[in-house]
């Protein structure tokens, strides 16, 4: 599978030794920087959260998500800030309960099965079977200012469910500014401007009598 890094096993052996039991594990890793408590899976027995885990559980298979009603699940998880991500870490399976391919939205903070058909993916992988984590280099450009990402997992590898053991999350963070953009907006979003747009309807484009 292209996607698939073959020799990720291998550079978490050479690389992460010296961190083992670090919860962050790699620099970049944004674990600390997911919002969990609003970590949203739908079509699934559990809570989306269960497959957030620090680094040193990143292999651990007794907690996990399965699909529910039938092999398609969305799992949508926010970020605390705005972040530019560089890979997606994921552990499925086992065998044929891994997910086909994994279809990522960016930012789409709403996205659920009704709508899913009508939005352009940001990017989208075949997802290889596999016990250890598969890490799946995403086009940083076009996740450079992500404050959500939603995966959408369309079937399994053969199975009636599709099951999920961990998901992470690799690049940068940057503090989201929120103050001074909603206070110039509050300042000029006053009535006299909502009385402008009500006056636009009722007279440009046409004279009034």
């Amino acid at each position: 599978m292209p996607h698939q890094h073959d020799s990720h096993c291998g550079h978490e052996s050479t690389e992460h030794d010296h961190d083992h039991g670090d919860s962050e594990g790699p620099k970049d890793n944004l674990f600390s920087q997911i919002d969990i408590d609003n970590v949203v899976a739908l079509n699934a027995t559990g809570r989306g959260s269960t497959v957030i885990k620090p680094w040193h559980q990143r292999l651990d298979e007794e907690k996990s998500i399965e699909s529910d009603a039938d092999d398609q699940m969305i799992i949508r998880v926010p970020f605390t800030g705005s972040v530019k991500l560089r890979s997606l870490l994921l552990k499925a399976g086992p065998a044929d309960q891994t997910p086909l391919k994994v279809v990522l939205f960016s930012n789409e903070e709403s996205l659920d099965f009704q709508d899913i058909a009508d939005k352009a993916s940001t990017q989208e992988f075949i997802v290889a079977q596999g016990r250890e984590v598969g890490e799946y280099a995403l086009r940083t450009a076009k996740f450079s200012n992500v404050s959500s990402i939603s995966m959408f997992f369309p079937q399994s590898q053969g199975a009636d469910t599709t099951q999920i053991y961990y998901l992470g999350f690799l690049g940068t963070w940057t503090e989201r500014k929120m103050s001074a953009p909603i206070t110039v907006y509050e300042a000029q979003a006053n009535l006299a401007d909502h009385e402008k747009i009500q006056g636009t309807e009722m007279g440009s484009s046409s004279p009034q009598f």
